[in-house]
This record gives structure tokens, C-alpha cells and sequence, in this order.
């Protein structure tokens, strides 16, 4: 699941940085920004969205290292991860209690302008019923792109039959990444379907370590499919999925303006402060000079 969760990831940032009707193709030389999200993959603990770091920040989620993840908790652990990196600066909204708020997800997208945040200012940067008339951009220096999560079950042992139409939807958005999920053992990255089958991506697949060449770059044979997407029937799939979109006239979750009163109070998500004896999050290979040793990363408190 941690894989299918960089799979996922990986396809957002291609979508933000090259397009949705980018292609990779092989031995063509590729921009820039490709070669840069290669590198926030790497397997290496000073890449943003290494296995090593999805793994330990799990730890707050409750998951040990090598215990195995759900969707909502790779969910969980991408939402924290890409507090610290700046560079795709991306807003990473997890849905609770099957809902989706409107209201949470302009907060998080909304970025003040610089005197207002330097200034303390406690003015909403979204629209309210006071407000509402100036437009975003009164209140807004920029917005940054959402990837939208929601974690969802669809049955209890089994997918529920009434979902699968609405589920097959959710592949037909043009926003769409797909949906984290699989069966009993097995996690898959789903990113289509033909008829009741699903099309999906296996990462249960072992290779050899890939690390930046002395030129820069990433050899990226490995980082595409090396053999065809695989099918399953969609009644086979576990009922514990992530995705994002809804259907109409059959609705996975809710969609709302206001935040529900109920609710305890929406606080955006801000890059913690950690303390370990290495590094939790590491933004440069400079960092790494006083730690020669892997039992130097020990983490003690996030």
C-alpha cells in the first residue's frame, strides 16, 4: 500500500507539473520537472516521499514499521509529508466521516499574501457571506492544487453491489487519479475499468535499488510498467478504498459548503516541529553529513 500510495502521488505530480496528456517515453530525454519527481521517490531517507519516510511517519499513525498500511492511513501519512514539501506545494485534503467540506478545503488552498500573514491577520481568505462579494482574489495571493482523498468502505466483508456503478464513475472525472484499494493481502493502485473488471497496477514486483547518477539524473526504467496492467472483477476488490469523486444520483460520500457545527473547529494543517536525533524530514543531502550511520536515524517525537 505504501507503494501504491507513491504511485498515486507520482501521478498527481505529473498531472501539476507536465499535464494529464503528458507521456513517458523511453530513452526520449524527459524535462526537468520529471528528473525532480524521480528524485522525491527515491528510496533514500532524504527524499520527501521515500518508503522510509512514509513508513516512519506511519509511526503516528499508529503503524509500527513493516506493519502493513490501509488506504486511509497512506492517506494520512501523504497528508503530512507534503507539509514539508515546498517545492510541489501541494494541499492535501482527507476526507472524515465520508464528507467532503468546502469551506476546509478553501482554507487550506488559500495562500495569504505575505504582509497579511506577516501582519497576524485573522481575515478569512475565503468567501463569506460578508465577504463573499470582493471575490477570492480580495483575500488570496495564490491557491495551491488539491489532491482530494477520500477514504471510503463500500460493504463490510465485500464491496456492495449498489456502489459498483457509482465507483466506475469515479474513473470517468478528468481529475480523477484513481483509487487505492485491493483484496486480503494484495494492494493495488486501480486506475481504470472495462466492463465489471478494474484495471489495475501490482507493486508486489522487487527490483533493483535506483539512486541519482553522478550526471543528476534517475534511470527511470524501473519507475514504468515493465508488463501490462492486470484486471479483476470489481466485486473481488475489498470494500476499503480511497478515491475522490462522487456519482450523482448515488452518492459515496458527502459533499457540503459549511464546515458542520458539530464538528470540532477546522484548523489548516501546518509543518510540525521534529525532533529527532537525524532527521524526520530532511530537504537536502547537506543535512546528512553528521549521520554516517542508519541506527543515527532514530525518531523520538514528532
Amino acid at each position: 500500500m505504501l507503494r501504491c500510495g507513491q504511485m498515486m502521488l507520482a501521478q498527481a505530480l505529473i498531472c501539476r507539473h507536465l499535464g494529464r496528456d503528458w507521456n513517458w517515453e523511453k530513452q526520449k530525454e524527459q524535462p526537468k520537472e520529471y528528473q525532480r519527481i524521480l528524485q522525491c521517490f527515491l528510496d533514500r531517507k532524504d527524499c520527501c516521499y521515500s518508503i522510509h519516510q512514509m513508513a516512519q511517519m506511519g509511526v503516528g499513525e499508529g503503524k509500527s514499521i513493516g506493519e502493513w498500511f490501509g488506504p486511509n492511513t497512506v492517506a494520512q501519512v501523504l497528508k503530512k509529508l507534503a507539509l514539508f514539501d515546498e517545492w510541489n506545494s501541494l494541499a492535501v485534503y482527507v476526507s472524515m466521516d465520508n464528507t467532503v467540506v468546502i469551506e476546509d478545503i478553501k482554507k487550506m488552498c488559500c495562500v495569504l499574501p505575505l504582509d497579511a500573514n506577516t501582519a497576524g491577520e485573522s481575515s478569512p481568505c475565503y468567501p463569506t457571506a460578508s465577504n463573499q462579494s470582493k471575490g477570492d482574489s480580495a483575500f488570496c495571493h495564490t491557491w495551491k492544487p488539491l489532491l482530494l482523498i477520500v477514504p471510503l468502505r463500500l460493504g463490510i466483508n465485500q464491496i456492495n453491489p449498489v456502489y459498483v456503478d457509482a465507483f466506475k464513475e469515479c474513473f470517468k472525472m478528468p481529475q480523477s487519479l484513481g483509487a487505492l484499494g485491493g483484496k486480503p493481502n494484495n494492494a493495488y493502485y486501480f486506475i481504470g475499468f472495462l466492463g465489471d473488471e478494474l484495471i489495475f497496477l501490482d507493486p508486489h514486483t522487487t527490483q533493483t535499488f535506483v539512486d541519482t547518477e553522478d550526471n543528476g539524473m534517475v534511470d527511470d526504467q524501473t519507475f514504468h510498467c515493465l508488463q501490462s496492467p492486470q484486471r479483476m472483477n470489481i466485486l473481488n476488490l475489498d470494500p476499503s478504498v480511497a478515491l475522490e469523486i462522487i456519482k450523482e444520483n448515488l452518492r459515496m460520500f458527502e459533499l457540503v459548503q459549511k464546515h458542520p457545527s458539530h464538528w470540532p473547529p477546522f484548523v489548516p494543517p501546518a509543518k510540525p516541529e521534529v525532533t529527532t536525533t537525524g532527521a524526520e524530514f530532511i530537504d537536502s543531502t547537506e543535512q546528512l553529513e553528521d549521520f554516517d550511520l542508519e541506527e543515527d536515524f532514530e525518531i523520538l517525537s514528532v
